[in-house]
């Protein structure tokens, strides 16, 4: 019998390393400890990055970051106890936004008794405390098994909806040796929409006389920067006249540039009116969730076309009249063929004085005119490549995400669902090292700014050129302003500041304050090609 070489003794550490290197790892994001030593020194030995935060949240929310931009899931290490409790929040943000984030962690070894024995990051049970957090939590039980969790993990991102995972190594195995098979990734095939199906909803669409489509974050391909879905969804709005509006994660899956598109602004009034009054709506990859609309109890008036590659998403608040459960890029080529088969006349819409594009202008103008000439001049200084990776801030949700168009292949980042604050600074340094040759910018409130600032550590060690932009109003602003809407007096939200451009400078980046439009277009210009991070503080308009 000739001898299968893929099976070899191996430490369970290198098992791991081995695994995660065939998978297409480059990157790792996290901390060393005493628990997870082996793995360090077997990621060393294989060449593999190790980027490190300076708190394992960072550590998350960088591997987000460069999972949304890449398109490969983002690959986080904790040691056991604390490292995975402080990714936590990380993890959770990843999963509300469907975010492929695999979490490693050591964990209390094999002969550990069920009921403690103060062993040093114990937890009462960390599997379980993780896994109520994301897709799925797995605690293996030999060497053996190492290679085939992680090569699980990633048939679940590469086959479904690709939320977060987490996989806990009990510390003794790391130098057990074992018998381990670390096979190669195995191709999965994306899921192929129902023909059928296709052929109804696209028999409503070219019935409708008042369609609209909403595309969310399912219907991103991040690898791809034509973006199929995009390309063949405003066919078929061209074909049908639709208007098409995004999510705030699918923001950039379509050009907004186009006369049809509406933009990231699904939470306005006024689009929220005109999407209930059409007859048939289009929805691909999205949950058409609270989070997206602002709103409870939002109610569709016409019929429902549902493109996900989750069937659960078939029966959520907003039942599918047509459900198509498949790859989005698949379903949309098949409507697209169809649609243009029935031979629908290309039906050219003006805008009326009342329809949604003028009503969400007029909204838009008194929502974001606080923040209109700062948003203006980030558009006059970044490429229309950029990538913008906004936190939890006003200047990004009341202002950037609506008033800085983003066409393919630009890109705008945002903890939508779970709304994170802190996301910003670690997610766009995963995105730059996701993406090193394209610009990426970051957006944040001094509030969330405060949340991560240490990663600015984190970016001087790897030296990224990046702006990261903070909007400047004393506190958390939100929150004041809806305790002045409750009659309240303002409590707790008025927090102190630091000089922000001397702290940049003391962490060994550069720093700015700027007060007109004018200054912050130029620093923002400068720090595009600065060697190192660039904080510009930038006061907020009253």
């Amino acid at each position: 019998m000739i001898p299968d070489k893929s099976i070899t003794p191996l430490t369970g550490a290198h098992a791991l390393v081995e695994t995660l290197r065939v998978h297409g790892v480059d990157t790792v994001f996290g901390i060393p400890g005493t628990h997870n030593l082996p793995i360090y020194q077997a990621l060393g030995q294989a060449g593999l990055r190790c980027v490190t935060p300076r708190h394992e949240q960072g550590a998350g929310y960088a591997a987000d970051g460069y999972a949304r931009v890449t398109g490969r899931p983002g690959v986080v290490l904790t040691t056991t106890g604390p490292g995975v409790v402080n990714a936590a929040t990380a993890l959770a943000q990843a999963y509300s936004d469907s975010s492929p984030v695999l979490l490693i962690s050591t964990g209390v070894p094999t002969d550990h008794p069920r009921d403690g024995r103060g062993y040093l990051h114990e937890s009462k049970d960390q599997t379980r405390a993780i896994g109520a957090l994301c897709a799925a939590s797995h605690r293996v039980g030999s060497v053996r098994e190492i290679p085939a969790a992680v090569a699980g993990a990633f048939a679940r991102f590469a086959e479904g909806r690709p939320r977060p995972l987490h996989i806990e190594i009990p510390a003794d195995l790391l130098d057990a040796r074992g018998v381990a098979r670390v096979a190669p990734p195995y191709r999965i095939m994306p899921r192929a929409p129902d023909p059928l199906a296709l052929d109804e909803a696209a028999r409503r669409l070219g019935a409708a006389a008042r369609p609209g489509i909403v595309l969310g974050g399912g219907a991103q391909r991040p690898r791809d920067a034509a973006q199929p879905v995009g390309r063949a969804v405003m066919r078929v709005a061209e074909r049908l006249g639709a208007r098409v509006v995004t999510t705030v994660n699918g923001k950039g899956t379509v050009p907004e540039s186009h006369r049809l598109a509406l933009g990231a602004t699904l939470h306005l009034g006024a689009v929220r009116r005109w999407l209930a009054a059409c007859d048939v709506v289009l929805a691909i990859g999205t949950e058409l969730g609270p989070a997206d609309l602002w709103v409870e109890d939002f109610v569709l008036g016409g019929s429902l076309i549902r493109v996900d590659v989750d069937p659960a998403q078939m029966h959520g608040d907003h039942v599918a009249d047509v459900a198509i459960v498949a790859d989005a890029t698949l379903a949309a080529e098949g409507l697209r063929e169809r649609v243009e088969r029935r031979g629908v006349v290309p039906r050219p819409r003006e805008e009326r004085p009342d329809g949604p594009g003028a009503a969400m202008a007029r909204e838009l103008a008194v929502l974001a005119r606080r923040w209109r000439a700062q948003t203006r001049a980030l558009r006059l200084a970044l490429p229309p490549d950029t990538i913008f990776v906004g936190d939890n801030s006003m200047i990004v949700y009341h202002a950037a995400l609506m008033d800085i168009p983003v066409d393919p292949p630009g890109r705008f980042l945002f903890p939508a669902g779970y709304g994170t604050l802190g996301f910003a600074l670690p997610a766009a340094i995963g995105a730059k090292l996701g993406c090193p040759d394209r610009p990426v910018v970051a957006l944040a409130g001094d509030g969330a700014f405060q949340f991560t600032v240490q990663e600015l550590a984190m970016a001087v060690q790897l030296r990224l050129s990046l702006p990261i932009v903070v909007s400047m109003n004393g506190g958390f602003g939100e929150i004041r302003e809806e305790m002045i809407e409750r009659g309240m007096t303002p409590l707790a939200v008025d927090l102190h500041c630091p000089d922000l451009p001397a702290l940049a400078d003391a962490y060994g980046a550069r720093g700015a304050a700027v007060k007109t439009p004018a200054e912050l277009q130029e620093a923002v210009s400068q720090a595009l090609r600065a060697p190192v991070p660039t904080v510009i503080a930038v006061a907020e308009d009253e």
